[in-house]
């Protein structure tokens, strides 16, 4: 494709997806739809440009205002993530000027939200909850683009094993840090053809969500529940964990993400999930199962504001009456799923929340509201699940997990026991 034709479909993406009334992987995947002609490293440099433009958004739309021409292709030049020969090739004299200008800039001594890139109202958040030093640590590593992580399913493979295959497809990876079960792969590889991935003995799931399901501890022959399972990268992790036995619901609200776990189940191997797609966290299902659950996961819908790194729109999408929102319904969400415990049984709550108004807050809450369930030091259930460093992935006994400090997302995790 011509450079300035792949230029123009870069901006046309951008106008698309800034708009922020949709998440932006759904806008990208149906642009690509309606693109189909494009190759591989077209829809590369169109994604991952898209997605540069929003993690630098308020530096990139200060920076274009010294430029000319339409709006969306200043961002498109200044965020471009293919060749940068051949997007110069698309440009005429006055625009390479004008890039070169830009680029001499020295960031330092540009303003902080143009240098952070979050919404004042998140900024101050962190800022107040890490102090100084760490914020800005945390704001460079939320502005990289995340590592692919993979758990390998422990009922076709071990760990060696799935490096190995994936070495033989010429895919780099090494073990991550923490999870005895993971293998972090740089970049951006065609893993979905790669006979270890088709075959099962593989599944994409970050570290930190790896550790979620470490924490729950769903063993063999036992009955648990995934209560808000989404596209079910946990469930399958708790599956494994079960080796097949047992029974495993797996609830969420949407239909549209129990559907997309349907492929992933076939993959598996699993044949003890049953997914349920419920009305709210008081269906009628759940209070016929009240009582009986040996393990149950809360993984509550929340800001995501822990994935910004794969998700850079929602930082822009999200505000503090949105976060308010978010606490009252998972403090619902939990309330109503620890009554499937049974006496004896485990309940964890979890998001891939940075704040604690929907982390320690809702926590807090829950266990004062609660007093028959008592709460379990998560570095202790870690270091026995044999997750390296476990004291330095917890704070006060819960899981807290930094994309600065972890190179994982950011994750939050409380556990209880109920009383027998």
């Amino acid at each position: 494709m011509h450079p300035n034709a792949l230029l123009d479909l870069t901006s046309q993406l951008l106008k698309e997806v800034l708009v922020l009334d949709s998440p932006a992987d759904s806008v990208v995947s149906a642009f690509f739809r309606k693109n189909k002609a494009l190759g591989q490293r077209e829809r590369h440099a169109l994604a991952e440009t898209t997605y540069a433009v929003l993690r630098q958004r308020t530096l990139l739309k200060s920076l274009a205002e010294s430029g000319s021409g339409p709006h969306e292709r200043r961002l498109a030049i200044l965020g471009w993530q293919g060749n940068d020969a051949f997007m110069r090739g698309a440009l005429n004299e006055k625009e390479r000027h004008w890039l070169d200008q830009v680029k001499a800039i020295e960031l330092k001594h540009l303003p902080a939200k143009q240098r952070h890139n979050l919404p004042e109202w998140l900024a101050d958040k962190l800022q107040q909850r890490l102090g100084e030093a760490e914020f800005w640590s945390l704001a460079e590593a939320m502005n990289e683009p995340a590592p692919l992580d993979l758990r390998v399913n422990t009922l076709k493979a071990k760990r060696e094993e799935a490096q190995a295959a994936l070495a033989a497809a010429s895919i780099d990876c090494e073990p991550t840090p923490y999870s005895p079960l993971g293998l972090r792969v740089p970049g951006k590889p065609a893993l979905n053809k790669a006979e270890v991935f088709t075959s099962g003995a593989v599944e994409v799931q970050d570290e930190g969500s790896q550790l979620l399901a470490l924490l729950t501890d769903a063993k063999r022959g036992e009955m648990v529940a995934d209560f808000c399972c989404g596209a079910g990268g946990k469930t399958l992790a708790l599956g494994a964990a079960m080796r097949n036995t047992g029974r495993l619901y797996a609830f969420d609200v949407s239909g549209h993400r129990l559907a997309a776990l349907k492929p992933r189940l076939a993959r598996s191997g699993l044949s003890n999930v049953y997914p349920a797609q419920i009305a709210h966290e008081r269906d009628e299902r759940i209070k016929r199962l009240a009582g009986k659950i040996d393990r149950v996961l809360v993984d509550a819908p929340c800001s995501g504001l822990g994935t910004l790194r794969r998700n850079p729109d929602l930082k822009w999408r999200q505000s503090l009456q949105a976060i308010a929102e978010l606490q009252v319904k998972q403090g619902a969400i939990l309330a109503s799923a620890a009554r499937l415990v049974k006496p004896g049984g485990r309940l964890v709550y979890a998001t891939c929340s940075l704040l604690d108004d929907e982390n320690e807050a809702v926590a807090q809450a829950f266990g004062a509201a609660h007093p028959d369930f008592v709460q379990l030091p998560a570095q202790e259930l870690l270091a026995k699940a044999q997750v390296a460093e476990a004291d330095s992935l917890c704070e006060n006994g819960y899981l807290r997990l930094w994309p600065n400090r972890h190179k994982t997302d950011g994750f939050f995790a409380a556990i209880w026991e109920r009383k027998s």
